[in-house]
């Protein structure tokens, strides 16, 4: 590895590129274009992975649907475990940030009248969700990036890699990145950061995450002291296609796509989710309720059927299928033309006239790096946003079409709480910055030059992924959690022995690999310890040794601190409750409109 160069220095520094860190630096720009802003990602913004998201974003916009709804639908879909103060403030803001998109360029879609159309979405009693046809994240990335463009103040820092925090005094101020093009390590100094990474669905071998998933922004804040939140807590989607895991929308289930089972049988209808009627409008409340359940109950019903020998066997494992023939040829080409695309190229099927084989898929990380409804994280001067943090509204259970929205929400809001706190503070000491920083080249360039060790990346990466798979998936056990979190301290302690090939400067994917490798230990054990600590069955958290909901013991959110050995220290705070009691979630009948 290249020495460092002499420091860069920024007011603020975002490391992450997507739709959360691009949102955040536009509204540092435009509340205060004097500041120096610093966009750091590991790839070109336009590919970050908000770029892949499909469905639609959440908010209210019709007369039919109100603020108490959203809420009500959102806390109910969290198995009561979100922060009900986040989600007001959520809820309230999502509608103007989504109509601020559509002032930016973003391409909603549209009734014969002009007004916005919505879709349903899973968990949602009420059509809420935008759509831009099935590509939503992909025009919403686009709007968000050529809106950036425009503010001089942003400097881009493309296809450098953050590997470390700068603390100083207790602040963070700043990051170590890679130049990947040079292989210099590079200081980067700033009054504030903020993570807006993505989540870390690649730390389980089967996900519609790519490739660039792997929670290096929550890492980072794990391995500083900073605790994560209801990292237990992971969701699987209920539509992968088997194979590559390339997610099939919700959106398709949205327009009236059915699950059925080997012998043709929409089998939601047996798992508390609904009666099919027989009426012609798909979008009926109660037709749609089976297909539109949260995620986490269709996951579990597809296991339940599995158990059953219902499924259908694959070579890629059991699927179901995923039937939206009825639908017809012109609509799937008007709403959901990029489902038939994928079909087609990855399953070698048209659903036009035939059914998609789909199955459960890990899909996104519920727990995060704790933040304050503001984005702020415990340690001053350090703000997240986006799927890396857990604010939270999610809780155990994230309904669809509510993570974009939440991106814009709280990316906004974070980048005015960073504008507004590096406003308001003066300098710090800076002294240790630079020797932090040759610290971290020292230890990177250890990892790079290491000329013993018998071990693989790929060999280590394929264990942790089974150790996960096997034991923290969609129904766990304390026998099976103990097994996981056991194999994974053996996968630890083998980081140290593996050693690289590739010995070139310019773009080493080896060595970022092996780094992305690191901090997806870090998050699997996050993940695995929580789980078996929290002895209830609570959303995507299904304990088959403790079936039931707990309120008493654990209706508050596991906090995963990082111990010197690596393993986690699990404590836990509060749920906060302000008008919505805990309730048993129930579908397939008329909601709650309020609280009491």
């Amino acid at each position: 590895m290249r020495q460092m160069s002499e420091a860069l220095q920024h007011d603020i520094v975002i490391v992450g590129g997507g739709g959360a860190g691009l949102r955040a630096a536009i509204a540092v720009a435009q509340l205060d274009p004097n500041l120096s802003l610093a966009v750091v990602s590991k790839v070109y913004p336009m590919r970050s992975h908000t770029v892949a998201a499909e469905g639609g974003a959440a908010a209210v916009i019709k007369d039919n649907d109100s603020f108490e709804a959203h809420c009500y639908d959102t806390i109910s879909g969290s198995d009561w475990l979100a922060d009900q103060d986040a989600v007001e403030l959520f809820v309230d803001e999502a509608p103007r940030e989504l109509i601020q998109m559509e002032h930016w360029g973003c391409p909603w879609n549209r009734e014969p009248d002009g007004r916005v159309s919505v879709r349903p979405f899973g968990g949602m009693t009420i059509e809420r969700t935008w759509f831009a046809s099935d590509k939503t994240g992909f025009h919403m990335l686009h709007t968000l990036f050529q809106t950036l463009l425009q503010y001089d103040a942003v400097k881009r820092y493309d296809e450098w890699f953050a590997t470390k925090l700068l603390i100083e005094d207790g602040r963070c101020q700043g990051v170590v990145a890679i130049e990947m093009r040079t292989g210099q390590i590079r200081c980067i100094k700033a009054k504030a950061v903020i993570l807006s990474t993505g989540g870390a669905g690649r730390i389980f071998p089967f996900t519609t995450n790519g490739a660039i998933k792997t929670g290096d922004g929550t890492a980072l804040a794990y391995k500083a002291g900073v605790p994560l939140k209801d990292m237990e807590f992971v969701q699987y989607h209920p539509t992968g296609l088997p194979g590559t895991g390339i997610l099939i929308t919700e959106a398709a289930r949205g327009e009236g796509g059915v699950l059925l089972n080997k012998h043709g049988e929409r089998y939601l209808k047996d798992y508390d989710l609904g009666e099919p009627l027989e009426v012609d409008d798909p979008k009926h409340p109660q037709k749609r309720t089976m297909e539109l359940g949260p995620r986490d109950r269709l996951c579990q019903a597809f296991m339940k059927e599995h158990e059953k020998g219902n499924t259908i066997e694959s070579p890629f494992g059991d699927v179901v299928h995923l039937d939206i023939r009825h639908i017809g040829e012109k609509k799937i080409n008007k709403l959901l033309p990029f489902v038939r695309e994928l079909a087609k190229n990855y399953a070698g099927i048209d659903p036009v006239h035939e059914p998609i084989p789909v199955r459960p898929v890990v899909h996104y990380m519920m727990g995060g790096i704790h933040t304050d409804i503001d984005t702020a994280t415990p340690m001053p001067g350090l703000y997240a946003v986006g799927e890396c943090a857990c604010i939270s509204i999610n809780g155990a259970n994230r309904l669809g079409s509510n993570s974009l929205t939440k991106l814009l929400v709280f990316g906004k809001r974070a980048g005015v709480a960073a504008a507004k706190y590096v406003r308001s503070c003066g300098k710090f000491d800076d002294s240790s910055l630079e020797s932090q920083t040759a610290s971290e080249q020292a230890r990177i360039a250890a990892i790079f030059n290491r000329t013993s060790g018998n071990e693989r990346i790929a060999a280590v990466r394929g264990d942790m992924h089974h150790a996960m798979e096997s034991g923290a998936g969609i129904y766990r056990h304390d026998a099976t959690l103990a097994t996981t979190c056991e194999k994974l301290a053996m996968v630890r302690k083998r980081l140290g022995n593996i050693q690289l090939d590739d010995r070139s400067n310019c773009f080493n994917t080896e060595l970022t690999t092996m780094l992305e490798l690191e901090n997806m230990v870090d998050i699997a054990e996050a993940v695995a310890h929580s789980a078996r600590q929290r002895t209830e069955s609570r959303g995507s958290h299904q304990r088959t040794d403790f079936p039931e909901r707990d309120d008493q013991k654990f209706l508050k959110h596991s906090m995963a601190y990082r111990t010197e050995d690596g393993t986690p220290r699990v404590e836990y705070l509060d749920v906060v409750i302000t008008k919505w009691p805990p309730a048993k979630r129930v579908y397939g009948e008329k909601p709650i409109e309020s609280g009491a």
